[in-house]
């Protein structure tokens, strides 16, 4: 796997009841996965000799994130190594432009958009879709909020330019909420579908999790779990692909965004699903037949852990485990940062609201905003 952060770390744990053998290709050796994997190669993924030195023995590679550059995947396969999702699925996620023109191409609804040049070509692309604001996008490198910039007016849309890469610009749509619908599609075409999730989102940065969305018609969540079935195969994806959603005002669903990896929307799954994101997307990768994604509980609700101002985390584990003992927790032994994703909680149960209270107060008193 290239990338050694919590994904990669999750991954590798979902692989080691089935005995797979995992090498990691790791920034430092401090990264999340590899102070857990045995077999770690410290190394820059954008270095093409590094990347071969890496995957000779290797039966399949994967990711953990999607900015190995492309021309680096396509020499890897041609040197015979399988790399899963290939760069032709890949590049999808990582270029919003070429995403934006694939979805369209197979007729997937997406928010209006188009490539703009500067500001002024920001203003009169606003001004064709009813005006400010829009959103502008760096078409590579954004996540979790950064490369995103929500613009009220041409002065506004000056800072998208100064990276120096494309930008899209993209309609502000009118949404009640936001969904994902994750799916895992195998080699030889094999798929399953994960029950459609509501993601609430507080800065940018993904908060809550709740599987299923809560109110969502049976009608609107197959059609969101056949269009990320449908992407998955018009493009090629092997592995886990999450489609990040938007439910409309007017009862539509529109395609945000696409990543091929493990995704934080799917991490309900560790603990809520008969077989996790992590362990369909390892069986995926390898070719094995994939595993049932049916939940075990009526609802899950997964919080995310963001830096903050930490208690002593032995007596944070005290109080959250003694407070509600089916709580589970999954830390991913970084460095706290403010407002990065240190960790993440799990709970699940037949009362949603009762889920919701469980997860969010021990994700606050992990992260010290809660003290009782």
């Amino acid at each position: 796997m290239v990338g050694g952060g919590q994904l990669a770390r999750m991954t590798h744990e979902a692989g080691i009841p089935l005995g797979i053998r995992f090498k990691l290709l790791s920034d430092t050796p401090q990264d999340s996965a590899a102070q857990v994997v045995s077999d770690v190669v410290i190394g820059d993924y954008r270095d093409l000799d590094t990347l071969r030195a890496f995957a000779r023995g290797c039966d399949v590679i994967t990711f953990d994130h999607e900015h190995v550059p492309t021309e680096h995947l396509r020499a890897l396969e041609a040197d015979g190594i399988p790399v899963r999702p290939g760069p032709d699925a890949l590049v999808h996620a990582q270029d919003k432009g070429v995403m934006r023109a694939k979805l369209t191409d197979i007729g997937a609804p997406c928010p209006r958009h188009r490539i703009v040049s500067d500001p002024a070509d920001a203003a009169a692309f606003a001004a064709e879709t009813g005006g400010f604001p829009v959103i502008l996008k760096t078409v590579r490198g954004g996540y979790d909020g950064k490369g995103v910039w929500f613009v009220r007016d041409e002065k506004g849309a000056e800072e998208p330019f100064k990276a120096g890469v494309p930008v899209l610009a993209e309609e502000k749509v009118d949404f009640v909420r936001e969904l994902a619908a994750n799916i895992v599609r195998s080699p030889h075409g094999q798929a399953v579908a994960y029950p459609v999730v509501e993601s609430r989102q507080v800065d940018g940065v993904c908060d809550t999790v709740i599987a299923p969305a809560p109110g969502l018609s049976e009608e609107l969540g197959g059609q969101a779990q056949a269009l990320a079935l449908r992407i998955a195969k018009e493009l090629g994806v092997v592995g886990h692909l999450a489609v990040e959603l938007f439910e409309t005002t007017d009862g539509r669903i529109l395609v945000n965004e696409l990543a091929m990896r493990p995704h934080n929307s799917g991490h309900w799954t560790q603990d809520g699903a008969i077989t996790s994101q992590f362990a369909n997307h390892v069986r995926a990768v390898l070719d094995l037949p994939l595993g049932d994604p049916r939940p075990r509980a009526q609802w899950t609700v997964m919080a995310n852990v963001l830096g903050g101002d930490y208690p002593d985390m032995y007596q944070a584990y005290l109080h959250c485990m003694a407070r509600d003992p089916q709580l589970k927790i999954h830390m991913y032994g970084k460095d706290v940062k403010p407002g990065r994703k240190v960790g993440h909680v799990n709970t699940y149960g037949d009362d949603l609201d009762d889920a919701l209270e469980r997860a969010r107060h021990a994700a606050g008193y992990l992260r010290g905003t809660i003290t009782e």
